[in-house]
């Protein structure tokens, strides 16, 4: 019998496939996704999903930034393109508040929405109801070569500060053998290069907006930010390190060639599979860096599900969600791909699953999400939630404009000093137009 048969004849004794079969006729579901590993593979399941309910599946697979731009343009204009949307913390609370997204109000008793991190549930919920479903949640943390880090003499502490970081990936780096010591974002895109610099702000004591809502880009905090993160990685970073996004730090630290690696608590599973990483017995984790000020670079982010309001296969797209973000979803994943590889950070279950705590990165991945706070993310006060995000309609299109300006700047185009003007204005004119001041 296969692994797939076991699993559904599980699933049956749990009354579950009893539940997801009740659709009245099988559709053809519509689903716009992400481009990351554990998207792919969810992709790869499919057939699972299908021969329980019926539905087939047809994906879009789109990069971060186009998938944003597509979700959020079909969603405004009504287009009616998809039927569910892989969508996050920033979208889901503006998106239901303007009722452009179906409530996740009547989910089975067998999916114990109760079990989803209250991290996740609130961070996916508008005035006290979910309206997305996290696959996996993820804050950020430090992924480190262990061999390298020893051959450089140094010990990385389970909380390291940012001096340290800017000091062990200058000794570690060796451009002869294309070892770079740190990699990090520097790509364009509010939720690319400015999610890592923007939670790299905090640390510094640098944020958006004062409580009046001024921008704060002549700040000293984020001269300070920007200036310490390009003189790092113009240094100790890959060339063309302006360019460079989740997947491509992760293609590069999976080849060997960054000794630290500063990015979401979802890449652990992928940097440590010996499949795909040719450095996966030398990986060790801290948590993300501090400046001492009492605010960690680290983040708190879910790629989520949603349903949009206009789909017509409201019953089938639920259904979906319930298999893709359910416990039996991951069991299917620990049967495939081993536990190390399940979808993280969703479920108070997988970090109380004994198989799952001997997963070597779970524990701090669980420590970084516990230890992020949307409410309170920066030094001085703020009038918004959001660690690398603002909570604010306005915030994607202002802040994508303003990492295209940090992005030239690394680039070696302007200067940090014409990038932070720039974003300062940039910022001020799309406030005041907003009617914010």
């Amino acid at each position: 019998m296969s692994i797939k048969h076991t699993l559904l004849n599980t699933a049956v004794g749990f009354g579950l496939v009893a539940s997801l079969a009740s659709a009245a006729a099988a559709e053809t579901l519509t689903i716009a996704t992400v481009n990351n590993g554990d998207m792919i593979r969810m992709q790869g399941l499919t057939a699972d999903f299908t021969e329980k309910t019926g539905h087939e599946v047809e994906w879009v697979t789109l990069e971060e930034n186009v998938l944003r731009q597509r979700v959020t343009t079909d969603i405004t204009t009504k287009g009616g393109s998809f039927d569910i949307m892989t969508i996050g913390m920033y979208e889901t609370p503006i998106w239901a508040k303007n009722g452009w997204l179906v409530p996740m109000d009547n989910l089975s008793a067998e999916y114990n929405v109760d079990d989803i991190l209250p991290a996740m549930r609130n961070g996916l919920s508008y005035e006290g109801t979910m309206f997305a479903a996290p696959f996996y949640g993820e804050s950020s943390m430090v992924m480190y070569r262990t061999d390298l880090m020893e051959k450089a003499g140094m010990e990385m502490p389970t909380a390291p500060t940012w001096e340290f970081i800017r000091d062990a990936a200058a000794a570690m780096t060796d451009r002869d053998n294309e070892i770079n010591g740190i990699c990090l974002r520097g790509k364009a895109g509010w939720g690319e290069g400015g999610a890592v610099i923007t939670a790299m702000s905090n640390s510094f004591g640098a944020r958006w907006f004062d409580m009046d809502w001024n921008p704060q880009f002549d700040s000293e905090q984020w001269a300070n930010t920007l200036n310490f993160y390009k003189g790092m990685m113009d240094a100790s970073g890959p060339s063309g390190y302006a360019t460079n996004g989740f997947n491509e730090n992760l293609s590069l630290f999976q080849q060997g060639k960054c000794g630290m690696w500063i990015d979401a608590t979802v890449a652990a599973s992928f940097v440590t599979n010996p499949d795909d990483s040719t450095v996966a017995d030398s990986v060790g984790f801290a948590l993300a860096p501090d400046n001492g000020l009492g605010k960690r670079s680290n983040w708190l982010w879910a790629w989520a599900l949603a349903i949009p309001a206009g789909t017509q296969k409201q019953e089938a797209a639920q259904q979906f969600i319930e298999w893709a973000t359910g416990t039996d979803y991951i069991e299917l994943v620990a049967a495939n791909e081993g536990w190390a590889n399940v979808p993280p950070g969703a479920r108070t279950s997988l970090y109380e699953n004994p198989n799952y705590q001997e997963v070597p990165f779970a524990k701090m991945t669980l420590d970084s999400i516990l230890s992020a706070d949307p409410t309170a993310p920066t030094v001085d006060e703020v009038p918004y939630v959001g660690i690398q995000f603002a909570a604010i309609p306005e915030f994607a299109g202002i802040a994508t404009d303003v990492s295209q300006e940090f992005s030239a700047a690394y680039a070696g185009q302007q200067t940090v000093e014409e990038a932070l003007e720039k974003a300062q204005a940039i910022t001020n004119d799309a406030m005041e137009a907003a009617g914010y001041k």
